[in-house]
């Protein structure tokens, strides 16, 4: 039975307000699928792969309750110790953290009734030994729930970026650019696969999208999202003495295009893939 009572939360507390000021912009739209999929269940062991900042992790841990113990593992220090703050500040019981990778998750055998990863697992230094690590960590029956975005993720930004390295005859980095999208965004096919050799039945794939709009590409290549996480990965993909040149090309290009649409649009194309464990 729930104890009402007040709570005594300090909307005057930095560490307070800096949990409740906080929109997960790029994580949002795929956990809110995630969390629309899993299965509600008393009494059960979660894990939430690449937690980052604690999104889905401590809405899955609510929402389950006490009778259920959430794991979140991730090798990010500064994000382990934020997301622990969070948890100190809700008063969360059932949630422990893990610093580490999930090519190794120290947790028993057949303990896990339910893994979820949030856009994750496409992050992961090797996902054939995650998913190995899951298999092996799952019940049978366990409910595996993960979103990732697809290979077109951000297609409007490198479709411009590619015909600008190809105007400057930089085949290598027209091949390197593609490489990159494969190794962070791999095809569908390919996942699946992965999830059935590692003793995963697909109970089902849902396909969803979202955008993110801008102005132009001025306010896009200076919003705190891409300067956060993909800007350095994007001047990776050219020559170092090419970089300025490459990328004004490429920002007055898309410039041109949002003057004449009004706007400035990436589109994220992502899957939800709910699997059960054989």
């Amino acid at each position: 039975m729930t104890k009402f009572r007040k709570f005594t939360f300090n909307l005057d507390d930095k560490d307070t307000v800096s949990i409740i000021d906080e929109l997960p912009l790029w994580s949002a739209p795929f956990g809110l699928k995630l969390l629309d999929t899993i299965k509600l269940r008393p009494n059960i062991t979660a894990l939430d792969i690449g937690f980052g900042l604690g999104f889905p992790l401590l809405e899955v841990a609510q929402r389950l309750g006490n009778s259920s113990k959430v794991y979140g593992i991730d090798p990010w220090k500064a994000a382990t110790e934020r997301t622990q703050i969070k948890i100190n500040i809700l008063g969360l019981t059932n949630v422990e953290l893990i610093e580490g990778v999930a090519e190794n998750i120290p947790l028993p055998d057949n303990s896990i009734d339910l893994i979820v990863s949030n856009n994750g697992i496409n992050n992961v230094q090797n996902l054939e030994k995650v998913m190995n690590e899951c298999k092996r960590v799952a019940k049978k029956s366990a409910q595996f729930v993960a979103t990732v975005n697809l290979d077109e993720t951000m297609i409007e930004f490198y479709n411009e970026l590619e015909k600008v390295l190809t105007e400057e005859k930089l085949s290598e980095n027209v091949s390197k650019l593609k490489t990159h999208i494969y190794q962070k965004r791999h095809p569908l096919d390919e996942l699946n696969k992965l999830f059935e050799s590692n003793g995963f039945k697909i109970v089902k794939v849902i396909h969803d999208s979202f955008k993110v709009r801008f102005l132009n590409a001025t306010t896009m290549f200076n919003h705190y999202l891409i300067r956060l996480a993909f800007l350095d990965s994007w001047l990776d993909l050219v020559p170092a003495d090419k970089v300025d040149k490459i990328f004004d090309h490429v920002e007055n290009r898309l410039n041109l295009k949002a003057r004449e649409h009004g706007e400035m649009i990436l589109t994220i194309p992502f899957v939800l893939i709910d699997a059960e464990k054989l």
